[in-house]
């Protein structure tokens, strides 16, 4: 498995990406996503996720990015995003593309990585509790913080 960046090559393959059915209201689409990696582009960090040739999910981390609004001073790193194609589930390729990300984030000297969900029965919260990840106590946009320390 590897995470790779998204290239002239490879970016309609990701926009044909999808989650299954009942997740669509927990993540964004992979459009939106390199629509908002365009205008945050110094803080965002798209990657698409291979197991050998076969794209099986889209991953997109933010670094130093202003937490509340552009003029904020509290500067976050984390996950914007993990889309892991419907039928690719289970496989291990989200707790790879995350572990990935901390890894690469850690790397650049950052010692906490954020993530947000959709606080409901069949979102991600048990996922992200099984890798570390610990509720804040805040909301951003009604869905819960929650931290790891790298």
């Amino acid at each position: 498995m590897r995470l790779e960046p998204i290239t002239p090559r490879n970016y309609e393959d990701a926009l044909k990406l999808s989650v299954r059915e009942d997740q669509r209201d927990l993540v964004s689409s992979v459009e939106k996503s390199l629509a908002e990696a365009y205008v945050w582009g110094e803080h965002a960090w798209p990657r698409l996720i291979y197991d050998g040739d076969r794209m099986v999910g889209f991953l997109m981390a933010f670094v130093d990015l202003p937490w509340k609004d552009p003029d904020d001073t509290d500067r976050r790193c984390g996950l914007w995003r993990l889309n892991i194609a419907a039928d690719e589930q289970g496989k291990g390729y989200g707790r790879f593309a995350v572990e990935a990300a901390c890894a690469e984030l850690r790397s650049r000297g950052n010692t906490r990585f954020y993530v947000t969900y959709v606080p409901r029965d069949g979102g991600p919260e048990p996922f992200y509790r099984r890798l570390g990840f610990v509720p804040t106590g805040e909301l951003s946009g009604g869905e819960t913080v929650a931290v790891r320390t790298l």
